[in-house]
């Protein structure tokens, strides 16, 4: 197709402001589905997507549309996460992207991760085309919306679009507006093959499928490609486009947007961001991919089931391949046998992937407590990254131990101001900044520590907030800071698993939480289960769960009392043996329990 008749573009926003529906109106206007095939939430196929409301993975469709004109264009469009975990799939869309739908809620208007993507739309060079939507709402102010957006992007009144994704108002301008602001792809057809490969997806019976916005050239069915990052080259077995099911074409040319498969069998092979050539004749050098974003959060994913470790092996593997951000390696505990040490962005990250496992790979799982990444300096003078707290080395190694810090965005309403400061600076936050977006709407400013982030943080600011709080944060930082390893002991063992390294003001706080909720969660043995939280040597918290007692003098009757204290005295060397050699089971409910603590 003439290139000048492409358009690729993408729909950002913040979480729950309707790029989901959007992007089922856009379909169904340009009867890129039928309505037999019509569902909600089409593009977000993943029953987790569907379940939560949320847009997890970014998804590619083609759509042919005939403009007011008469000419037939060809829109490609990517649709993106809105919440702050899922950036790096937003800016792996970005970059195969000329122009950026900037969405926001007519009732909510202008959000922390709104203008986090904007941020990232406008780096990428990309043209934005503001739509409000959700006016249907009873509650909906788009004059106050169009003044918040005006703030953050310099445009008029009239290039500000209003519609409903539900009802499908104004769809119909958003698809002229399309067409008119956003260029036409660059490059030539007659150039080397430069293929972005913006995603890629895992199929038992073909392979890797790899997701690729063409560039410079044409990729064909049956030609030889070169992966750039890993030198690696392959035949090409089958190309094509998403509609939004895949549809074979006999080959992509520039400009395009589509799939490729070719017999890639193993999903560490594929490296998203990578640079697809021509084996025959390869390019200079590749394309820019996009930034490479390191995790943040680590935890260890064990099976409960010991014997199930290769099934779990194999799972992860096919897992990293759709999600380029998640990164592991294997690990032995104590406690827990054979697992893997797994890196997320975030807390709901870590959910997903752990939900993710549970159920497309039938896999039953014990995940630890979450933990950032520290750097430690030893007294060699050498620093060291820790992701795991049992990694961390001796105190009397150490000279200090540095946390990530993370500038963070909180946007409220004026009514919760001082009740979101207050509980920012329990959390260890910095004030840096107040801004007002609106008459009712104010972005505050905060250097926090990543740890205090991670868990609850956001799901306290909804609450305080009635909803309308947002969050977005990004890491600016190591600071040296008094930090300790907190360490959980059960009938003297260390159980390393559920270790973890808390500042020194919250250490005895969060040991005494710890030991007492365990205490409710770890059943009643024949002997007495003592629960110890440590820092070194000292013993913060203590807890015990009583053992289960047994009357063994119940059928002694009169008699004299030496005959009761020699089964007495039997029944003490038992339970004491007993607890030598007996092994407390912990189970997966205390572990779930700490993540929540």
């Amino acid at each position: 197709m003439d290139k000048n008749k492409i358009r690729n573009f993408c729909i950002i926003a913040h979480i729950d402001h309707g790029k989901s529906t959007l992007a089922d109106r856009l379909l169904q206007l340009t009867d890129t589905v039928n309505k037999r095939q019509f569902r909600d939430q089409l593009l977000d196929d993943m029953d987790l997507e569907r379940e939560r409301g949320i847009t997890i993975k970014a998804s590619a469709v083609r759509m042919s549309y005939k403009a007011a004109s008469g000419d037939i264009y060809e829109l490609n469009l990517i649709d993106t996460p809105g919440h702050v975990d899922f950036s790096y799939e937003v800016s792996k869309s970005l970059s195969a992207c000329e122009g950026a739908v900037l969405l926001v809620d007519a009732a909510q208007g202008v959000q922390a991760q709104t203008v986090a993507n904007l941020q990232h739309a406008l780096d990428k060079k990309l043209t934005i085309i503001p739509v409000i939507n959700k006016i249907d709402l009873q509650n909906a102010d788009p004059e106050r919306v169009k003044n918040e957006i005006k703030g953050i992007l310099s445009v008029e009144d009239h290039e500000i679009i209003l519609v409903s994704a539900k009802e499908g108002t104004g769809i119909g301008e958003l698809l002229e507006r399309i067409i008119k602001d956003v260029p036409p792809p660059s490059g030539s057809e007659n150039e080397t093959l430069q293929a972005l490969l913006f995603d890629s997806a895992y199929d038992t019976y073909r392979g890797v499928i790899v997701y690729v916005r063409v560039v410079n050239g044409v990729i064909r069915r049956g030609m030889n490609i070169l992966m750039m990052a890993s030198s690696k080259k392959y035949e090409v077995q089958d190309v094509g486009i998403f509609r939004p099911q895949m549809e074979p074409v006999d080959s992509l040319s520039c400009g395009e947007v589509g799939y490729a498969i070719c017999q890639i069998k193993e999903a560490k092979d594929v490296k998203n961001g990578d640079t697809i050539t021509d084996a025959k004749r390869p390019a200079d050098k590749p394309l820019i991919g996009y930034k490479q974003l390191k995790p943040m959060v680590f935890c260890g994913i064990y099976p409960v089931n010991a014997k199930d470790f290769d099934f779990l092996k194999n799972a992860i593997e096919k897992l990293e391949l759709s999600d380029s951000s998640f990164v592991y390696e294997s690990e032995n505990s104590q406690s827990l046998g054979f697992g893997y040490r797994a890196g997320f962005l975030g807390l709901l990250h870590m959910e997903i992937a752990q939900e993710r496992l549970e159920r497309e790979y039938d896999l039953n799982l014990v995940i630890t407590t979450p933990s950032v990444v520290y750097k430690v300096k030893d007294r060699k003078g050498k620093v060291v990254e820790v992701d795991n707290p049992s990694k961390l080395p001796e105190p009397q190694n150490i000279v200090e131990i540095s946390e990530p810090f993370a500038i963070t965005y909180i946007m409220v309403p004026h009514d919760t101001l001082s009740m979101v400061i207050e509980f920012a600076k329990s959390r260890r936050g910095e004030y840096k900044s107040t801004e007002y977006i609106s008459q009712d709407k104010i972005k505050l400013t905060f250097q926090m520590p990543l740890s205090e982030l991670i868990v609850d943080f956001y799901d306290k600011i909804k609450s305080m907030t009635r909803g309308y709080g947002s969050l977005d944060y990004e890491i600016s930082e190591y600071r040296p800071g008094r930090l300790v390893k907190l360490d959980i002991l059960i009938n003297g063992e260390p159980c390393d698993a559920l270790s973890s390294i808390v500042h020194k003001e919250k250490s005895q706080y969060r040991g005494r939480v710890l030991a007492e909720k365990l205490r409710e969660l770890i059943p009643r043995q024949m002997f007495e289960v003592a629960i110890q939280a440590t820092i070194g040597n000292n013993v913060v918290a203590r807890e015990t769960v009583r053992a289960m007692s047994k009357n063994v003098t119940a059928k002694c009757y009169g008699g004299d009392i030496s005959r009761k204290r020699k089964l007495w005295e039997k029944q003490k060397e038992g339970k004491k043996r007993m607890k030598q050699f007996g092994k407390v089971q912990i189970p997966q409910e205390a572990f779930l329990a700490v993540l929540k603590i």
